[in-house]
Parts: structure tokens; sequence; C-alpha cells
């Protein structure tokens, strides 16, 4: 399962299509598919992000060596209120 995992946040191509992108999800589903969610880059002429595409993850090719960004640890303990990446305060609201 960590092999899966460890493409997250890594520029990939679609072997049979030739989309590339940066991995953002992987799922894993009941009948045993691996699917990833492979997010564009944005289109530099309009300034719009095409949309993400799902992907059997056996039809994926890492084109990078470090991710775009750091992986998150789905292991470690729960981040509490006001640490880094986690969640945000509660917004005050006047009833």
């Amino acid at each position: 399962m960590n092999s899966y995992l460890e493409l997250l946040g890594h520029k990939v191509r679609d072997r049979v299509t030739g989309f590339e992108g940066v991995v953002s999800s992987v799922s894993f589903d009941l009948f045993g598919c691996v699917q990833t969610v492979v997010t564009p880059p944005m289109d530099k002429k309009t300034g719009k992000r095409p949309d993400s595409e799902w992907f059997d993850h056996k039809r994926l090719e890492k084109l990078s060596k470090e991710p775009v960004m750091k992986q998150p640890s789905f292991v470690e303990q729960p981040l509490k209120v006001g640490d880094e990446r986690g969640p945000a305060d509660k917004p005050y609201r006047r009833l």
C-alpha cells in the first residue's frame, strides 16, 4: 500500500493518453482497483486549471524524483486546532 501512497505529489504521465499532472489523490476500491487522480497544471493562456482525471495506477509513469510538496503522514497523531497543516480555528459567529 505504501508504494501507491508514495506517488502522492509526484508529477506523472498516463502511458495511454499522455495526460500529465500531479497525483493529488489515491483511491482503493472494494474490488481491488487502485485509482489515482492526476491534476494538470494551470493553462498559462487562460489562467484556468483544466479538470483533474482519474487513472488506473498501473498506467502512470513517474516523471519527478521529489514530490511538489511534502506528503502528509497518515499514521501520525491527529493535529490540534492551530497546528501546522491542522484544522483552522472555528470562526466566531455572533447570534
